[in-house]
C-alpha cells in the first residue's frame, strides 16, 4: 500500500484508448482521483513502442521508450489501463536500454513505478469501490500480457466483486489468448480468427450480459467477433464498470 498520501500519478492513456475508446481514459482519471491521487496526463506522451518492439524494430522502440521516460519522469507513479503497454514499460524498456549508460538507470526507475491500473488501485492504493451498482451478469477474460507479464488476475476480480448487483460467471479458457496479439492478428489473420472463434463460443456458453477485460485491443477483437456472430454479450473495459460508466454504448457499438 502507498506510503504517501495523494501521490502524483501520470496517466499513460495508450494509443487505442485515445483513438478508439476515450471513455476508458476518463474512467481511469475518475478512479485514480477517487483513490486520492493527483492525476496528470503528460501531453508529450505518444506510443509506448510496443508495436515496434514486437515487430523487431528496436531502434524505433528505443526512441519511443526514451520519449516516454522523459515525459513521465518526476511523477510518483505511472499508471496505464492496459497490461500489454504496462508490460512493455516494465519489462521492455530496461531490456531495450540496458546498454545505454545514460538511459538504462532511467528505464529501470520508470519500470519500478509503473503499474496497470487495477493492480495499482488494489496493491498500491488499497482502493475499494463504493456506491457502485450494476444489475447484470458478467464474465472476465484475462489478457495475456497482464496475466503473464504482470500477474494481474485477482485485482480486477476483487474490485468487481464490490460492485453491487454484478454477478460474475466463470469463463472456460479465461486465461487463453483471444487471438489479438497486436500485429499478430494482421500477420496471421486465419489463425487469429480461429482462436477468437473458440473464445467467442466460450463466452456465449456463459450467457453473460457483459464481457470484461483489461486491454482494449483484446476487447475490440472479441467484440468484433461477437458482433459478427450476433451474440448479445456486450463488451466493456473493467474500469468502465468500476467507474459506473457501463450505461452507454459498449465497445463496437459507438458508431
Amino acid at each position: 500500500m502507498s506510503g504517501q498520501p495523494n501521490p502524483r500519478v501520470g496517466l499513460f492513456v495508450t494509443c487505442l484508448v485515445d483513438a478508439i475508446r476515450p471513455s476508458i481514459g476518463f474512467s481511469a482519471i475518475q478512479l485514480l482521483e477517487e483513490a486520492g491521487c493527483r492525476v496528470e496526463v503528460p501531453q508529450a506522451q505518444t506510443c509506448c513502442g510496443q508495436p515496434a518492439l514486437n515487430s523487431g524494430d528496436e531502434k524505433v522502440a528505443a526512441a519511443l521508450a526514451r520519449q516516454t521516460i522523459a515525459a513521465f519522469e518526476g511523477l510518483d507513479y505511472i499508471v496505464l489501463p492496459s497490461g500489454s503497454c504496462a508490460g512493455t514499460i516494465v519489462h521492455g524498456y530496461p531490456d531495450l536500454l540496458a546498454n545505454d549508460p545514460v538511459w538504462a538507470p532511467r528505464a529501470e526507475a520508470m519500470a519500478a513505478k509503473t503499474h496497470e491500473i487495477t493492480s495499482f488501485l488494489v496493491d498500491v492504493m488499497g482502493f475499494h469501490t463504493k456506491g457502485r451498482r450494476l444489475e447484470a451478469t458478467a464474465t472476465y477474460h484475462d489478457s495475456c500480457a497482464g496475466l503473464r507479464e504482470l500477474g494481474i488476475a485477482a485485482q480486477p476480480r476483487a474490485l468487481l466483486a464490490e460492485v453491487e448487483g454484478l454477478q460474475m460467471r466463470g469463463l472456460e479458457g479465461n486465461d487463453v489468448c483471444c487471438g489479438f496479439g497486436g500485429t499478430f492478428c494482421v500477420k496471421y489473420s486465419d489463425i487469429s480468427n480461429a482462436i477468437v472463434t473458440e473464445k467467442a463460443e466460450a463466452i456465449e456458453r456463459t450467457e453473460a450480459d457483459l464481457l470484461l477485460a483489461g486491454d482494449l485491443g483484446c476487447l475490440m477483437n472479441m467484440a468484433g467477433k461477437l458482433n459478427r456472430r450476433g451474440t448479445r454479450t456486450r463488451c466493456f473495459h473493467t474500469i468502465e464498470v468500476l467507474a459506473g460508466r457501463a450505461d452507454g454504448p459498449a465497445i463496437g457499438e459507438e458508431g
